[in-house]
C-alpha cells in the first residue's frame, strides 16, 4: 500500500519535530516517521537547553514560531541567565529541564496538528528517480511518497556505542541503529564520514551525600525562553550541584585507559574538541589536579542525575571505581554507565544554504546528520528544511537567514560553506556580529520575516509591535524627562557615581555604568508609573530591552554600519559563472575549494577556507568590480 504526503520527515529528534511542525504550520501535509513515538525529541544526553550562543538560537527558533521555547518552559525546573556580568551580547538563557515532561509535551504539541501524521517504523532504502527524492520505504516493506524528504537521523546511522571492550550496534541505549541509507546515498555520490560523541554515566540521587556538594539554585525571576505569554517554571525547581575529580580520581581514571576505546585504536572517529570525555580531559591537561563536575536532576520527582562533566567511554568497573573517590560520590550507586557512541554524517558542503542537498533535489538533511551536535543546533537546521521544504514544493521563494541576521544563518553558513572536522557547536565567537543577535531581540529580528512567509501567527506578530510600542514608549519617556539636581545627587553617591552640576535627561543618569534600568524604576516614581501601562509578566523583558537599546546604542550602530558595508560582498552572485579550475590567477587550493562548494555569492568565497583574499579580488576583477 502506498501513501502520499507532502513532506515526509524522517526522525523524531528535535531537529525532526521543529520541521515536521514548521512544513506543516505552513501548510503542507507532513508524514513523521520515527522508531519510537514515546521519545519525540528525546534528551539523549543532559537534560537542558540553552547556554552560551545556544540559548540565543533557541529564542530564534521561538521568534520563528518554533517549539523549543514553548517546551523548555513548560518543562524547566531550573532557569539561569548566564555571563550576567558581561555585555549584553553574551547574556545566554538556560534551563535545565524534565526530560520526561519534554519529550510528553513536543508528543502533545505534535499530535495536536492536524497537518502533522506519524508511522512508528524504520526507514530502510529512499525512492529516487531522476536525481529527485519522491519517498521513502520502511523496514516493514511500506512505502510513503512525498514531494519532499528531511532526513533528521541523529547518531542511528550505523551507529556503534562502546563502554570499555564491549561494542554494541544502536543509535541510542537500547535503541537499534539504522542501516541502508548511508549505502544509498554513497551511491548517490555524497561522501559519508564518521564522527563520535559521548554521553556520562547516570547516578542514583539516595547515594549522593549533598553534604559535601556545592549547590546551585536557579534564578528566581520572570525570564522565560519563549517570546509568548504563558505560565513557566509550573513545575517544582530543583538545584544542581557542583563536584570535583582529583588526584585520585585521575590516578583510577589512568589504569583503565588500556581498555578505553578512545585509546587502545577501537574508535578512529572524530569527537567533540570541546566537550572531552573524562579520559581525555586526564590526559590533554594532565597538569590539572581536578575538574569540574555538575550534578544536574533528569526531572522534578526523579531521583536519577546526570553527570554533567564525567562523559566516559571506560569500562563500568573503571567509571565506578574512580566515581567513588569523588567528594560526595563515596557510595554511589549507578543506573548506567556512559558510553561512546559513533555514526555517520555527510560532509555538509554538500548542501545548499536551505539545507537541500545538491545531489538529490528536494532531499534535506538537518541536524547531527551534518556534523553538529547539541539539541538546540539540531532543532535550529529542522525549522530551516521544514521551511523550505514547504517552500520548495510549493515554488515559493526560498528561506535563507544571513549571518547579521541570526545565529541560525551564522550556523547554516558556517556548515555549507566550511564544512566540519569536528562536532560542530555554536559559540558566539563564531558570529562577527555578536552585539547584533542578542537574545533579547530575537523576536524583533526574526519574527517579521516568519509572518511575512506564513510560519509566525499574526497574533504573535502583534504581541512583538505592542512590546516594540512599550518600549519604543518608554524610551521615549527617559530620553525627555528631566532630571533635577537637589532630589538626585544623594542617590546617586549612594549608587557610587558622581553627583550632578546641573540638571540632566533621565537618558544621561540611565548611561552610567553604575545605574542599571531597575534602579531607575525603583527610584523615579514618574518612571515606575509609566511602566504600569506594561503587563507585569512584560514588563521585565521590556525594560531589559530598553537597557540594551540605550546602553549600547552606539555599539548597536556602529555594527550595523559594518554588517551592511560586508553585506554588499553577498549581493553579488557568482553561483555556475566561473570555471574555477581554468582561473590560474587563483591559487591552487583558492581553485579546488570554491569548485567544489561554487559559492552563491562572493560574500560565502571569501568565508571558504582556503580562498585568500587576493583569490577575491581576482574575482572582483573578472566581474568588473
Amino acid at each position: 500500500m502506498d501513501f502520499k504526503y507532502d513532506v515526509i520527515v524522517v526522525g523524531g529528534g528535535h531537529a525532526g519535530c521543529e520541521a515536521a511542525a514548521a512544513a506543516a504550520n505552513m501548510g503542507s501535509k507532513v508524514m513523521l516517521i520515527t522508531m519510537d513515538m514515546s521519545r519525540f525529541a528525546q534528551m539523549s544526553c543532559n537534560p537542558a537547553v540553552g547556554g552560551i550562543a545556544k540559548g540565543q538560537i533557541v529564542r530564534e527558533i521561538d521568534a520563528l514560531g518554533g517549539y523549543m521555547g514553548i517546551i523548555t518552559d513548560k518543562s524547566s525546573i531550573q532557569f539561569r541567565m548566564l555571563n550576567r556580568s558581561k555585555g549584553p551580547a553574551m547574556w545566554s538563557p538556560r534551563a535545565q529541564c524534565d526530560r520526561m515532561v519534554f519529550s510528553d509535551e513536543w508528543r502533545s504539541q505534535l499530535e495536536s496538528m492536524p497537518n502533522v501524521f506519524f508511522w512508528q517504523d524504520t526507514v530502510s532504502d529512499f525512492i529516487i528517480q531522476d536525481n529527485i527524492i519522491k519517498g521513502v520505504t520502511t523496514k516493514n516493506n511500506v512505502t510513503f511518497k512525498a514531494d519532499a524528504v528531511i532526513l533528521t537521523t541523529g547518531t542511528f546511522l550505523n551507529g556503534l556505542m562502546h563502554i570499555g571492550s564491549v561494542s554494541s550496534e544502536g543509535g541510542r541505549v537500547s535503541e537499534p541503529s539504522s542501516k541502508g541509507l548511508s549505502e544509498t546515498l554513497f551511491s548517490h555520490g555524497f561522501t559519508v564520514g564518521r564522527m563520535k560523541t559521548g554521553t556520562p554515566v547516570r547516578i542514583d540521587e539516595r547515594s549522593i551525600d549533598f553534604s559535601k556538594l556545592q549547590e546551585q539554585k536557579g534564578e528566581e525571576t520572570n525570564h522565560r525562553f519563549s517570546y509568548l505569554p504563558g505560565s513557566n517554571k509550573i513545575l517544582k525547581q530543583r538545584s544542581c550541584y557542583i563536584t570535583y575529580t582529583n588526584k585520585k580520581v585521575h590516578a583510577k581514571l589512568e589504569e583503565g585507559l588500556h581498555e578505553s576505546p578512545m585509546y587502545n585504536g577501537t574508535i578512529q572517529s572524530i569527537g567533540p574538541r570541546y566537550c572531552p570525555s573524562i579520559e581525555t580531559k586526564i590526559v590533554t591537561f594532565s597538569d590539572k589536579d581536578r575538574h569540574q563536575l555538575f550534578l544536574e536532576p533528569e526531572g522534578q520527582s526523579t531521583i536519577e542525575y546526570y553527570l554533567n562533566g564525567f562523559s566516559s567511554s571506560l569500562s563500568l568497573n573503571c567509571q565506578v571505581e574512580s566515581l567513588k573517590l569523588v567528594e560526595g560520590l563515596e557510595n554511589v550507586k549507578v543506573f548506567r554507565p556512559g558510553y561512546a557512541i559513533e555514526y555517520d554524517f555527510f560532509d555538509p558542503t554538500q548542501l545548499r544554504h536551505t539545507l537541500e542537498t545538491k545531489y538529490i533535489s528536494n532531499l534535506y538533511f538537518a541536524g547531527q546528520i551534518n556534523g553538529t551536535t547539541g539539541y538546540e543546533e539540531a532543532a535550529a537546521q529542522g525549522i530551516v528544511a521544514g521551511i523550505n521544504a514547504h517552500c520548495k514544493i510549493n515554488n515559493r521563494e526560498e528561506f535563507i537567514l544571513s549571518r547579521d541576521q541570526a545565529y541560525i544563518g551564522v550556523l547554516i553558513d558556517d556548515l555549507v560553506t566550511k564544512g566540519v572536522d569536528e562536532p560542530y557547536r555554536m559559540f558566539t565567537s563564531r558570529a562577527e556580529y555578536r552585539i547584533l543577535l542578542r537574545q533579547d531581540d530575537a523576536d524583533s529580528r526574526l519574527t517579521p520575516l516568519s509572518y511575512k512567509i506564513g510560519l509566525a501567527s499574526k497574533s504573535r506578530y502583534d504581541y512583538l509591535q505592542e512590546k516594540n510600542s512599550f518600549k519604543n514608549e518608554l524610551i521615549k519617556f527617559i530620553r525627555s524627562y528631566s532630571v533635577k539636581m537637589d532630589k538626585t545627587n544623594d542617590w546617586l553617591k549612594s549608587k557610587g557615581t558622581t553627583a550632578l552640576k546641573q540638571g540632566v535627561k533621565l537618558i544621561d543618569i540611565l548611561n552610567r555604568p553604575q545605574i542599571s534600568i531597575m534602579d531607575i524604576y525603583d527610584f523615579f516614581n514618574d518612571f515606575k508609573t509609566k511602566c504600569n501601562e506594561i503587563p507585569e509578566e512584560r514588563l521585565l523583558e521590556v525594560l531589559e530591552s530598553v537597557e540594551v537599546s540605550v546602553k549600547y546604542e552606539g555599539y548597536i550602530n556602529r555594527e550595523r554600519v559594518l554588517a551592511d558595508k560586508y553585506k554588499r560582498l553577498e549581493n553579488i552572485k557568482i553561483k555556475d559563472r566561473f570555471d574555477y579550475p581554468t582561473l590560474l590567477s587563483i591559487s591552487t587550493e583558492g581553485r579546488q575549494k570554491l569548485e567544489k562548494i561554487n559559492p552563491e555569492t562572493i560574500g560565502q568565497a571569501s568565508r571558504i577556507s582556503g580562498v585568500s583574499p587576493s583569490d577575491v579580488n581576482v574575482l572582483l576583477v573578472l566581474l568588473g568590480r
